[in-house]
């Protein structure tokens, strides 16, 4: 499976890339991650639990990360083993450029499947890998984004102060 796609983060190329080479960061975009160590000079380990279709697993794999241009462009490697589920394969390359409101950042993915998985049929797995790609880079979005609007600050406070009025009224939690 082939896909490709771009995404616009409201931060500047240094940031982005920062970000990519950070455990906690990845941790926190990666959809289903319990837990992302190592490096980008090591590579990293992570374990993600995801339930595609009726297959729920738990992977454990490794990530290597090459062809790293500061700033521009770097290359992630890696494979992940679910037990019986199967077993993930594939790869990344990832480009950033500056763009009037940030980054643009684009990436195209190959990937592959076995055991399980692959049984599930190409469509499911497209959707599937498809739908994990948007997830982490819109999480990296959000992760990046800056909150200095005070008028933004405002707004979540007061939706906060309703939902707590709503609760104390209707005694759901």
């Amino acid at each position: 499976m082939q896909m490709s796609d771009h995404k616009e983060i409201a931060a500047d190329p240094a940031t982005v890339y920062a970000a990519l080479l950070n455990p906690e960061t990845l941790k926190a975009c990666v959809p289903g991650a319990t837990e992302v160590t190592g490096s980008a000079e090591e590579g990293f380990e992570a374990s993600v639990t995801q339930k595609v279709g009726p297959v729920k697993a738990t992977f454990k794999g490794k990530v290597a990360l090459s062809d790293l241009v500061e700033n521009e462009k770097l290359t992630i490697a890696g494979e992940g083993k679910g037990g019986a589920a199967g077993f993930a394969k594939g790869g990344a390359v990832v480009t950033l450029a500056p763009s009037e409101t940030g980054t643009l950042l684009s990436y195209e993915v190959e990937a592959r499947v076995g055991g399980k998985l692959a049984q599930l049929g190409s469509r499911l797995i497209d959707g599937f890998a498809k739908k994990m790609a948007d997830q982490f880079f819109t999480n990296l979005q959000d992760a990046l984004a800056p909150v200095d609007d005070v008028a933004d600050q405002d707004a979540a406070a007061e939706v906060e102060d309703k939902t707590g009025w709503l609760k104390k009224v209707t005694g759901r939690s």
